[in-house]
Formats: C-alpha cells, structure tokens, sequence
C-alpha cells in the first residue's frame, strides 16, 4: 500500500520542530511535491499524514489546516489514479490491486487524519460526543469531510464487493453525532471540486443510500455511476429521525452496524436512529432513466463528472429505481437450501469446448473450478466460495455449470458477488439456460459459407421468445444490420437481429429470430 516517511527521524519530537508545524513549511512541501507522478505524489501526501498521527500535542485546529491542504494537494493526484482505474480497458491483476490499494489507502489516512482533528487525543482519536479544541466555525467543513472520507472507503471496498467492516459505520455515526450536538449538522459547506452546498447530514445521507442501493450486483464503473447519480438526486429523499409508515431504511448512528431494511420498526426506539424514504427522488429517476430508454439524452443538470454511454447510465438508474423504490424489491422465485458441489469453468472460450460435445461431458485440460451451491431457486443459485479464483472473477463474468454426479452443463452468469472475507466469497447466478449448443457464426451473404472463418457463439435452446433465440457471441460481434447463419445436424439456420440483450467486456448477448434455410 502507500508507504510512509521513514526518513524524518526524530523531528517530531516537539511541536515546534514539526515540518509543518508553520504555514511556511507546508507551503514549500507541497509546491514540492511531484506534479507528473502521480504515485510518488500521493505517497509523499501519505507519509505527512502519518507523521501527524503521534503528535499528540500538534493543535488540533492547525491539524485540520494541515490535513485539508494536504487532502486538496492531493486530489488531482487521485482524479488521475481513478480515472486510469475505470477507462484503462484491460488492467492486470496487479496493476488494479495496486491502483485500488493507493486509493483505498489515502482514504484510509485522510479519515484518520480528519478524527483526530476532531477530538482530544486523551479520546483516542476518535470522533466522540464532543468537539475538542476545534472552533465551532470550523466543525461543519470537518464532519464533512470526515464522512466524505469515510464514505470513499466503502466505495472502494464496494469496488472489490467487500469485506466492509461494520465499525465503519459507526465512525460516520459518531462523525454526524458530533456535528449534530453542536447544532450544526445542517450547515451549507461548499468543497471544492463539487458543485452546490453540501452539510455533514447531507453527507451521511448519502453514503446511507449508497448503501441501500445493493450495488453489488454492478460492475465498478457502474458504482461509480451509480454514487454520481445519488449525489445529483439526493435533495429528493426524506433523511430523518422520526419513524415514519413510508420510510424504507434505518440506521443507529450510535451502533456498528450499517443500515438496515425497514421489514419492521427497530425493537426499541433510540434517539440516535435515523430513517430513510425515497421520497421525490424515486419519480425523478424514473423520468430520468425512461428519456434515456425512449432514445434521449440525459438531462443537462445531470452532472455525472465524465461521459458515459447513455445504455449503461439508463442501466444504473434501472437498477437505482428498483432498490431504492417506496417497495424495495421482493424475491422473484423461493429459494431452497441445499448443499452439494457445481463444477465451474468460465468464459466464452470454456463453454464453447463443452457445449461441443466432441469432448465428452468433462473436457481433460480445461481449469475446472469447484464450488458448493448453498441455495437453488428457479432463477439461479447461490454459492459460497472458500479460495477466489484469478481476476476474472466479477459481476458479469460467463460459466458454464455442471451439478456434481450429472452429466448436463448449463449457463449462467455471475449476477452479485460479495467477499466476505479477504479469501471467502459469496455469489448469486442467474441461470440462462438448461441446455445450449456450440456453433460457428458466419455472416449471412458472404461469398463462401465454407470459406469463412466461424465466428464461435452459443445457442440457447430453453428461455427464449417464441420463433427466437438468444446466443452469446464475442464482444463486438453483433451488428443490428448483418444476419447470421450456421450449420448444424446437416441443417442450415438464418439468425435475423432483434436486439443486443446485453454487453461485457467479454461477451455479448443476442436475441436472434431463427429460420431454417431452404
């Protein structure tokens, strides 16, 4: 992760020795600091921060200036990393390991940072019930930032589907408690970088509904979608502490414990209990994701901080209308408890050698992974992971499925993934079909079918429309205007397009209509 400042010895062993102890001092850090390189940038910002945290005596109001400017030093630094995380096409396992950590980790020490500001360092560093020697006017933009800081974290570690620690929730709690008694929760801060005013409560608020929106069925980029679009809507959702016979979701600012689904009110009511109600917000995204839907565009107000195809911003704001709903979703189908083991191969390429045939029912030389189903319902199931495999595991992510003692592979598709631990991991499959069959695509009309190299692709033969079929083909193979067709059992079929059902970045999902040739 982000190393520290090793080399400042035993400067620190008094305030006044303290590089940045004076505004001279820091000032002249961070004009140092490397403009071009952003990873020696961010590890610099990170070893001031930790040289801050056993100064028990530094001010705690000079901490803060400190921690500010070295946060808004650092912020372009980030931009820059982040931006790579999400528009590099193809980074290496270590390479995203590596971006994810210097991210996750700065957040981790700004946080940090931020609670000892807030408090006397006789509180352990904590934010607690009371402000220490900070000055009132100062608190509002601290809580703020504080629950900004926090609310990264779990972004980050929503990037990797978790482990989250539940203490977490209670920092943020304590962080709002803090500005709520001094009766300045409420007031406007302005950050730079942001648009609008925002408050502590207001911060809190959205990093509440960033949890309740079940984001672990969304691929990274989405998430990041997904946390724009709450910050643009959130002015509509009802945040407060009345329990009220709409709200949807609840917390306890006092408990380590992150929101929960309103099924039913708290067992015992607290004044520390905050509630939540979709309020406004649900019509307006609604309106939002149906413009897109019909063909529009987004609306100009809607700020997202970057351009994104309008499909996978109108798949967000599906998915945000579902979980943040007044009724949040039910359960389509029962699931059933069981306990026995699936083989698992995954990708396009693995499937296509199965559902061939020519290899037996269990292909040798393929890396055939086994997981134990812990639940099954009709849509899919549900399966616990005890080691992660390599990093194509993800939301989206292709398998070909085989139930231990049969002899029939089916397909799915990784739909929610979340690690419950650093090497133990839970995911939810949707079943796409029973039974499928390896063919070669060719494009309808080309001189020589013969001559023509196949495009590999899998049919589906259960699930479909009527007089369809639906067939997962390589990225970038399906075009709206071009007709397919392939060969099997002696037979020849045309494939006319209906609609592209669904894109990753290693397959695509296609609805065909199916004819026989001649």
């Amino acid at each position: 992760m982000l190393k520290t400042v090793s080399s400042l010895g035993g400067l620190f062993a008094q305030k006044s020795d303290h590089p940045l102890a004076d505004a001279r001092g820091l000032r002249k850090i961070i004009s140092e600091l490397p403009r071009d390189n952003a990873f020696k940038a961010l590890d610099e910002v990170a070893g001031w921060l930790e040289s801050l945290a056993g100064l028990d005596d530094f001010p705690a109001e000079r901490r803060y200036e400190v921690v500010l400017q070295l946060e808004e030093a650092a912020q372009p630094h980030l931009k820059r990393l982040a931006r790579e995380y999400f528009q590099t096409a193809r980074l290496s396992r270590s390479e995203e390991k590596r971006l994810w950590a210097i991210n996750y980790g700065f957040s981790t020490l700004l946080a940090t940072a931020y609670e000892r500001c807030l408090v006397k360092s006789e509180d352990g560093g904590r934010a607690g019930a009371r402000a220490g020697e900070l000055p009132p006017a100062l608190l509002p933009a601290l809580s703020v930032r504080l629950i900004a800081a926090l609310g990264r974290m779990l972004k980050w570690e929503q990037f990797h589907y978790g482990p989250s620690c539940d203490s977490l929730w209670q920092r943020l709690g304590q962080a709002l408690l803090t500005a709520e008694a001094a009766d300045l929760a409420g007031k406007p801060v302005a950050l730079p970088g942001r648009s609008g005013m925002t408050s502590p409560v207001l911060e809190y608020e959205k990093v509440m509904i960033f949890q309740a929106a079940s984001l672990d069925s969304l691929l990274p980029l989405e998430i990041e979608i997904a946390e724009a679009l709450i910050g643009h809507f959130l002015p509509g959702f009802v945040f407060g502490d009345r329990p009220l016979i709409d709200n949807v979701y609840w917390s306890d600012l006092a408990l380590a414990q992150p929101p929960q689904r309103l099924a039913r009110m708290p067992a015992q009511a607290a004044p520390t209990q905050r509630f939540l109600k979709p309020g406004a917000a649900h019509e307006a995204m609604l309106a939002a994701r149906e413009a897109l839907e019909r063909g529009g565009d987004l609306p100009p107000d809607i700020v997202l901080g970057a351009d994104y195809p309008a499909k996978q911003v109108a798949r967000v704001l599906r998915h945000l209308t579902t979980y943040l709903a007044p009724v949040p979703p039910q359960r389509q189908h029962d699931r059933h408890r069981v306990m026995h083991r699936m083989s698992v191969l995954n990708g396009l390429v693995n499937a296509f050698v199965v559902f061939s045939g020519e290899f037996g029912s269990r292909p040798t030389g393929l890396s055939i992974e086994s997981w134990v189903v812990e639940n099954v319902s009709r849509g899919g199931f549900g399966a616990v992971l005890q080691s992660i495999p390599g990093e194509w595991m993800k939301v989206g992510a292709l398998l070909a499925m085989q139930p231990e003692g049969g002899e029939n592979w089916l397909v799915g598709v990784i739909r929610r993934y979340h690690r419950v631990t650093e090497s133990e991991a839970r995911i939810g499959i949707q079943s796409l079909a029973r039974q499928a069959v390896s063919v070669e695509l060719a494009v309808r009309g080309a001189s020589s079918y013969a001559a023509v190299a196949g495009v590999p692709a899998l049919v589906l033969l259960d699930g479909n429309e009527p007089d369809e079929v639906r067939v997962i083909v390589p990225l970038a193979t399906f075009d709206p205007r071009e007709a397919m067709e392939y060969a099997r059992d002696g037979r020849r079929f045309v494939l006319k397009p209906v609609a592209l059902v669904e894109q990753t970045a290693d397959y695509e999902l296609v609805r065909y209509r199916q004819s026989l040739l001649g």
